[in-house]
């Protein structure tokens, strides 16, 4: 009962309002805040209190203004950057080396027997001094439909609004290059390019030109090779590659031996087998003991350089990489060349990367908010932005060309391109590839690592073995992987690697965010403090007379909405309600009646039948508390 009584007062206290009118609120505000200038207004007189207002009111401006800039400065979530040094024992760098040959040329050559017949003609055709001396009589006869399929043509641009399109084996065009005519001086230039159509015979097609024939060549023998090597099994591309006995001859870490047998094979799509060191997948990362090249990694190994594949690695040696462990080496973006026949060293220096989170920066720790399907979690990888690229770009090429490009890993129930099944898949690639929106697509959508460790590299080379001791070197390397008394390695096809921290020192940086709530809060009360001499209470203060503007506010759209009700009631019923006595005297002269309908005299009543019950009078007393409404007090 006490708690309902306290509930009907502070009802009829929220029902009468703070008591005040909006001037009076005002004034009283004005004469009780700590803020300074409002109490000035309305105790100077009518000049300076104009003068009070205009400065208060100059500096309140003032004081929102700058509070906007510092709010907006901290939702802008900035970032500062810095960096420590430290000193610890570090973990070994994981080390990928690969062949730059994918294939040995041996293993292969049955498959890319006809392409090489292609370009050897084609080559003839292009680099002919005169006409007519190209390979028409070649014997057997070419498979031109493989060249249909993806031709290489000549640009006639001597008319550059009007180039003429001379395809190789159709033309009786010669060289690639200027030929001038002695006479008029007329000159003529050719331009080598890959023509690429939606399907063989379309018109809709697309030529990619190169400004040299040897670039133009060996695109044309990627993608024609890519077509041809999708379609064998990965088994048998394993084991057409460079298997890890032959390729690495020695291994050293530290004062430890280690063999082949200490590294993880996997197949890389551009570079045929690698291999992997201290990659961290089944056993414990290898710490290293101490900084310099004597507790490094030493390798040797046999690029067998004279099994190259001629058309498709124009570059020699051997593709290496560093990378944090159980991660996927990107050789392509991320990896060096090793030349053949030196001592490559390379000093690591390791750089730490801390980035703050969402919503200081969109990273992400460990890919699961990243919507790109990751196509490289099936070699158990971590993320990278890498894969992520890569498998946005392959999820694209599905969707649209309805394969898979040979380059990059293949979610279940797809198949690689080739030219029988998919003979404008490489026309769909270039479209896909020089695509703006496709490739801002996969920008957009994918995200950096929030913490990375990236591997600085100091490299030097010498030339090895020197003249002095290649002789008794190349014996022993030759005898320990053939077992042959005679040297069966040389010069071009041998690499020695040594890695190793150069020191212990590593570099940390790390963000750390530039404005924290602390800094907003000083920063706003600052600016109040300087501009408008406040502080919190004064907030609370204004605070306080928002609250009660408000409540006189809402009390008088109440009033004016019942005043409006009342007026409508009175339009609806113009006469004056009748009164109590009148509603009493009405019911009670209900009761008496003459029979035909008459109303009787109260003196003429006839009296009730005997057994008659006495009429009830209750339902016709009206009790003080209907009368007076149901909000009245009864007490």
């Amino acid at each position: 009962m006490n708690l309902k009584k306290y509930f009907v007062r502070a009802l009829h206290r929220l029902q009468k309002g703070p008591g005040y009118t909006y001037k009076e609120l005002l004034v009283w505000y004005c004469d009780n805040t700590n803020t300074h200038g409002p109490k000035r207004i309305i105790k100077e007189g009518p000049k300076k209190k104009l003068i009070w207002f205009f400065l208060t009111l100059l500096f309140a401006s003032l004081v929102f203004w700058q509070w906007g800039i510092l709010i907006n400065t901290y939702l802008s979530y900035n970032v500062t950057s810095s960096l420590s040094i430290g000193f610890k024992t570090m973990k070994f760098p994981a080390v990928t080396v690969c062949n730059a040959n994918p294939f040995k040329y041996s293993e292969v050559k049955h498959l890319l027997k006809e392409l090489d017949r292609l370009i050897e003609a084609a080559l003839e055709r292009i680099l002919q001094p005169t006409p007519g001396n190209g390979s028409e009589n070649i014997s057997p006869p070419l498979d031109l439909e493989l060249w249909h399929q993806i031709p290489l043509v000549l640009i006639d641009e001597h008319d550059k609004d009007n180039p003429i399109i001379l395809d190789i084996f159709e033309s009786n065009q010669g060289a690639v290059g200027n030929q001038s005519t002695t006479g008029n001086q007329t000159t003529k230039k050719y331009k080598l390019a890959v023509k690429l159509c939606s399907h063989q015979g379309s018109d809709n097609c697309t030529y990619r030109n190169f400004t040299s024939a040897a670039q133009a060549v060996t695109e044309w023998y990627i993608l024609q090779s890519t077509s041809i090597l999708s379609k064998v099994p990965l088994q048998e591309r394993i084991r057409m590659g460079y298997q890890a006995e032959d390729m690495i001859l020695a291994c050293l870490y530290g004062a430890e031996p280690c063999n082949y047998k200490n590294f993880t094979q996997i197949y890389h799509p551009d570079h045929g087998n690698c291999y992997i060191f201290n990659w961290g997948m089944d056993e414990e990362a290898l710490n290293s003991s101490n900084p310099g090249a004597e507790f490094g990694l030493k390798l040797i190994l046999d690029i067998s350089q004279q099994d190259y594949i001629p058309y498709l690695s124009s570059a020699a040696g051997a593709r290496l990489m560093l990378h944090q462990q159980k991660s996927f080496p990107f050789l392509k973006d991320q990896g060096i060349y090793a030349m053949a026949g030196t001592e490559t060293s390379i000093g690591v220096l390791v750089d730490e990367l801390e980035r703050m989170g969402y919503p200081y920066s969109d990273c992400t720790m460990n890919g699961s908010d990243v919507p790109v399907k990751n196509l490289y979690s099936q070699y158990n990888t971590s993320y990278s932005i890498q894969a992520c690229l890569r498998s946005c770009f392959q999820n694209h090429m599905i969707e649209i060309c309805g394969c898979g490009h040979y380059m990059f890993p293949l979610p279940e129930g797809v198949n690689y391109c080739n030219n029988e099944d998919n003979p404008g898949w490489a026309y769909c690639y270039s479209s896909l590839r020089s695509s703006i929106r496709h490739r801002q697509i996969c920008i957009d959508s994918c995200k950096e690592t929030c913490n990375d460790t990236q591997y600085k590299m100091t490299i030097s080379m010498a030339d090895w073995p020197s003249e002095a001791s290649e002789d008794w070197i190349f014996h022993i390397l030759s005898y320990e992987r053939d077992m042959s008394t005679n040297v069966t390695l040389d010069r071009n096809g041998i690499i020695k690697l040594n890695i190793y921290f150069q020191e212990y020192n590593y570099r940390t940086i790390s963000e750390s965010a530039a404005t924290t709530i602390v800094w907003l809060l000083s920063s706003l009360g600052g600016q109040f403090g300087f501009w408008m001499g406040g502080s919190v209470l004064c907030l609370i203060e204004f605070g306080e007379i928002i609250i009660d503007s408000l409540w006189i506010t809402i009390i008088n759209v109440i009033g004016w909405c019942k005043g409006l009700k009342q007026k409508r009631a009175q339009a609806r019923y113009p006469d004056a309600p009748p009164t109590v006595s009148e509603l009493v005297e009405a019911h009670t002269n209900l009761g008496f009646q003459h029979e035909d309908g008459g109303a009787l005299p109260r003196d003429e009543a006839l009296p009730p039948e005997p057994g008659t019950p006495p009429p009830n009078y209750d339902s016709l007393r009206v009790r003080p508390l209907d009368v007076l409404g149901p909000d009245s007090d009864a007490e």
